[in-house]
């Protein structure tokens, strides 16, 4: 069983229109490399520390490769191009997660 693998995005939305565009296309390009958002924006309350991202979005890919393979992807690179300008900072992580069991 392969180890799954955790893309973390910390966004803040400054042209909610631009960035609409790039969300119509976004998560079919996710999906089509077997990923899934597990969060997506929404409520938030740091517990610990001074780190207080604007938003943040949580996806899970099957492996490390495959969601390489999605951000370097011809339909994602276009994805991002629509993002362009949409946002006062972006940025993404990608971590490898634990080899357990569900």
């Amino acid at each position: 069983m392969a180890t799954p693998a955790y893309l973390i995005v910390e966004s803040s939305i400054t042209d909610p229109v631009a960035f609409q565009r790039y969300m119509a296309m976004a998560p079919e390009v996710v999906k089509a490399f077997g990923g899934e958002y597990l969060v997506r924006g929404g409520r938030m309350h740091v517990l610990e520390g001074d780190w207080t991202p604007p938003r943040l979005t949580v996806l899970r890919y099957p492996d490390f490769e495959t969601a390489r393979a999605m951000y370097d992807s011809p339909a994602y690179v276009a994805a991002r191009a629509l993002r362009h300008g949409a946002t006062a900072c972006f940025n993404m992580v990608l971590v490898e997660g634990v080899d357990a069991p569900v």
